[in-house]
């Protein structure tokens, strides 16, 4: 059985796990799946937005569908949620993640 049926099947029991979602959407990255793993992520951000690492890699992936203007959306919504969060390492990583694709005047 593949990783990727391993954690689909321990979803069928705990269908809410955090951890075992975004693991879920790596393996789709693994599988160059962006688009599925684009769904994950947004899903996981939507239903538990204080799992913080997955704003992250739902920008990148966003990023590698060239969606660029909503991966600089994601940034800034998780940059929001580390600061209440006082998730200083995350929000670095967004920060950094967010400058590299440019200015809030390319996306506003």
């Amino acid at each position: 059985m593949s990783r990727k049926a391993r954690i689909e099947a321990m979803l069928t029991e705990s269908p809410q796990d955090a951890f075992l979602r975004f693991a879920l959407a790596k393996e789709y990255e693994k599988e160059g799946a962006d688009a599925g793993a684009k769904d994950l992520y947004a899903a996981l951000v939507a239903d538990q937005p204080e799992y913080v690492g997955t704003y992250y890699h739902l920008g990148k992936t966003l990023e590698r569908l060239n969606e660029q203007a909503e991966a600089w959306r994601v940034y800034t919504e998780g940059i929001a949620i580390t600061k209440r969060l006082g998730e200083k390492h995350a929000m670095s990583e967004l920060a950094g993640a967010r400058l590299e694709l440019g200015d809030e005047e390319d996306f506003m």
